[in-house]
């Protein structure tokens, strides 16, 4: 009786095991096609030493570049660049340290070099004027942009960006310098494979606030999904959460050194967000995320409100919209993300 019902249990966990390997292997994001139907094309550029990946939508009107937050790629847009495709000529851009662009082992992660780069993209591919909106990481981005390229970009929009949040020592203060030690250690300890890396030093947070096992589990879909699909960026269809799916694919791509950069300060070298905010002359609108401060006194969020208000203080030309949604706003609140953009560029003269 006994081996009957081990025998019984047995065979019920290998159908469960079937089922969710079948899961993984079949599972594609939806919007894979709807980005291809809208006319999207991934194509890929040579600048300077970069080889840089971007993809591009159907030529419906003045363009629009897209700058991803940190540890996503070009696909964390997906949700929105349907709809924008209707209005706009977009490209979105894999800036250096994410999905397929590729940079030089010695190539400097720093928002001067990034920033140089993306504005030679700017005038080699692209050839006129832009508007441009970057979230997080690409939101800095952005700031260096309009503050030191201001023929390239009509009008900004910064989403959510961490102005004086990600400088020193302020970045200390920030739940996202526990992320930033990460890909630190990870660099320093010469890892290959950052998302794996990545799921293992989280191990204890997945435990608490998701369950036991979780980092085990994931860690076995990896290997299931690359299994099935070699070379491809990695997407759990067993994560229902589209953020964090999709930042599971983007580190799946991510170089560690980019995050290492914020982690030792090299990132923001020669960059000061306040003297770019200032050096601005083009229309600018700053959005905002929900922000918190936990009881240790770290920053949950972007920026505090009174670092959004400080940053749309020093801009010449600024607007301020606050948005109920998570750090990357175009991913929570795809339709408002949209609604807000399409508002703010089309109405600039």
């Amino acid at each position: 009786m006994a081996g009957a019902i081990v025998g019984g249990m047995l065979a019920v966990l290998a159908t469960v095991a079937g089922v969710l390997a079948y899961k993984i292997d079949s599972y594609v994001d939806p919007y894979h096609n709807k980005v291809t139907e809208a006319g999207f094309l991934l194509k890929s550029a040579q600048v300077n030493r970069l080889s840089l990946s971007y993809a591009e939508g159907p030529d419906n009107g003045p363009p629009l570049v897209l700058l991803h937050a940190q540890h996503l790629d070009w696909f964390s847009y997906s949700r929105v660049m349907p709809a924008l495709s209707r209005s706009f000529h977009v490209f979105v851009i894999d800036y250096p340290g994410h999905g397929a662009t590729r940079a030089p082992a010695d190539y400097p992660m720093t928002a001067n070099q990034i920033g140089a780069d993306l504005a030679d993209f700017i005038q080699q591919r692209v050839g006129a004027p832009v508007y441009i909106s970057g979230n997080s990481s690409g939101g800095l981005l952005t700031v260096w942009l309009a503050a030191n390229r201001p023929q390239l970009v009509r009008a900004a929009l910064l989403e959510d960006p961490p102005l004086f949040s990600s400088e020193y020592p302020r970045i200390r203060q920030t739940i996202a310098a526990k992320s930033f030690a990460t890909s630190y250690k990870a660099v320093h300890e010469h890892s290959d494979d950052f998302l794996l890396y990545w799921i293992h030093a989280s191990a204890r947070f997945f435990r608490n606030h998701v369950g036991p096992g979780t980092s085990r589990l994931l860690t076995a879909a990896v290997h299931v999904y690359r299994h099935a699909h070699p070379g491809q960026p990695v997407e759990i269809g067993l994560v229902h959460n589209d953020t964090v799916r999709l930042l599971i694919r983007g580190l799946d791509r991510y170089d560690p050194r980019f995050g290492a950069a914020f982690y030792d300060g090299s990132w923001n070298q020669g960059f000061s967000h306040a003297d770019a905010l200032q050096n601005i002359r083009c229309p600018t609108l700053l959005m905002q995320a929900n922000t918190s401060t936990l009881k240790d006194g770290t920053l949950d969020g972007a920026m505090s409100e009174a670092e959004a208000a400080r940053a749309r203080g020093l801009l010449r030309q600024g607007q301020f919209v606050k948005v109920d949604a998570t750090h990357v706003i175009n991913l929570d609140q795809p339709e408002a993300f949209v609604q807000i953009l399409e508002k703010f560029f089309l109405s600039q003269p």
